[in-house]
């Protein structure tokens, strides 16, 4: 199980993630956490090679950059489309391995269309840095620090308010970190969705997860399989808690345009999918 974590990770575009290939195995320290062992597939060659970089494209919707104070004394960023009306409701939406570029700012807003009544919030855990090559996307993928990206995350919680009910949204990279935002929410937590992203492993940590989880995966991933989500349907039952998985007959990536394995007609039935749960958890 230890080799399937480690060969996880990396490359996505908006409504996904990105990945093929398979690998061979370095075994990373016990200690090493989810989104960590995640994030070392950036190493391999065949993984990151077979990524295509994303087209130029430009947003030019609604919204607007948006600064918040970090625990740790910098400044935490994202792009913020805000609800018509005043609400306490709050999706974040989880870039992958690219960064929180043009195309996460028009998936940001293609929420927000659908979710009337909540403020969407693309968060940026790279802090301002965009990668434009497979290359310089594994490098910054490698470099998120755990402890910066929960400071980033809390620090959006805590601009959204305490009385804020907080839902998360994420493929690949960013649906490990979809997860592992769920679990900061603590109570103000009502919905996690994940896209073929590393699952949490340890189960004390689960055991404090206040929403369900929506597990969306594909069948002929290599990294994120069906072992992997067997497994994590275990641990979350162990845990006490409930997800709701769907594996589709497709690759890693089978939700992402811009990818090889894209299929069209399996993403809208994930996107409908998705869209359901975040209206019934929020309430939108």
């Amino acid at each position: 199980m230890k080799k399937l974590f480690l060969l996880l990770a990396a490359a996505c575009t908006i409504g996904s993630a990105t990945a093929q290939t398979s690998m061979s195995c370095c075994v990373r320290p016990a200690t090493a956490s989810a989104t960590e062992a995640f994030a070392m597939l950036a190493t391999d060659k065949d993984f990151s090679g077979g990524h295509d970089a994303p087209l130029p494209y430009s947003y030019e919707g609604d919204g607007q950059m948006i600064t918040f104070k970090t625990s740790d004394g910098q400044a935490g960023h994202g792009f913020e489309i805000k609800s018509a009306k005043p609400s306490n409701k709050y999706l974040f939406v989880i870039h992958e391995w690219w960064g929180l570029n043009d195309y996460i700012k028009k998936e940001a807003a293609k929420y927000a269309e659908e979710l009337p009544g909540v403020n969407v919030i693309a968060l940026d855990l790279y802090d301002g840095q965009v990668a434009t090559t497979p290359e310089e996307a594994g490098k910054l993928m490698q470099g998120v620090k755990t402890d910066r990206a929960t400071a980033i995350i809390k620090g959006a919680e805590a601009y959204a308010g305490p009385k804020a009910e907080l839902a998360s949204i994420g493929w690949c990279f960013g649906g490990g970190w979809s997860l592992q935002a769920a679990l900061l929410g603590g109570k103000q937590t009502v919905g996690c969705v994940m896209y073929y992203g590393m699952p949490e492993k340890d189960v004390a940590k689960l055991k404090t997860l206040n929403s369900d989880v929506l597990g969306l995966f594909a069948e002929q991933d290599k990294w994120i399989n069906p072992e992997v989500v067997g497994q994590f349907e275990k641990d979350m039952a162990a845990a006490g808690k409930k997800v709701t998985v769907k594996e589709y007959p497709a690759d890693h990536a089978f939700a992402n345009p811009s990818n090889p394995k894209y299929n069209q007609p399996l993403a809208a039935d994930a996107h409908q999918k998705a869209l359901a749960y975040l209206k019934a958890r929020l309430k939108a």
